[in-house]
């Protein structure tokens, strides 16, 4: 399931001296998704090696390069996106095709998520339970994405379907608005 509701069209903060109806000014260099996203990259990657040492399955390159890009960046990225940034590492071009397998595996190893709604993916430092529901919280000023797991919401939302006799197949939540940071 995913909700994401439309903004009010509250527009961020302006530098000072902007003309009102300008596009507001993010400083990503002071983000607090962007720092919250460096900071948890070396451990999350270190994580996911041993994971997948654990289930005896390999983070080849390709999956770790992909991967390392969604921590690169505090904003859902495209699999042409991803792409991209891997090549201007240095690598060899990627192509889409082995892109989305990468980012195939990283989701069903619980490694990275993909957004409905912005069809982009992100990393999932959280290492959740693969049945627990996930709210994702999308800032519309910077692009960062919190992610959080609610065992309230989660029986809510499974009485409602129950009493609807609706059965999810997936069991996330998105929603739009702005972050902490951008309020």
């Amino acid at each position: 399931m995913s909700v994401t509701p439309k903004s009010a069209g509250v527009a961020g903060p302006r530098p000072t001296g902007a003309a009102p109806g300008t596009a507001p000014v993010h400083d990503h260099a002071g983000c607090a998704h962007a720092h919250d996203h460096a900071r948890r990259a070396p451990q999350a990657l270190a994580v996911a090696e041993a994971t997948c040492r654990d289930r005896g399955v390999r983070l080849t390159p390709i999956r770790r390069e992909v991967l390392t890009a969604l921590y690169d960046n505090h904003r859902p990225l495209s699999a042409y996106e991803l792409a991209e940034r891997v090549a201007g590492k240095g690598e060899k071009a990627l192509s889409a095709v082995s892109v989305y397998r990468a980012l195939e595996f990283l989701i069903a190893n619980g490694f990275a998520h993909r957004l409905e709604s912005r069809n982009a993916f992100v990393a999932c430092p959280a290492m959740h339970g693969p049945g627990d529901l996930v709210v994702f919280m999308i800032c519309e000023a910077c692009g960062g994405v919190d992610e959080a797991v609610s065992d309230d919401l989660s029986k809510a939302l499974a009485r409602v379907a129950r009493d609807h006799g609706f059965s999810p197949d997936a069991r996330l939540i998105e929603l739009a608005g702005r972050c902490a940071h951008c309020r």
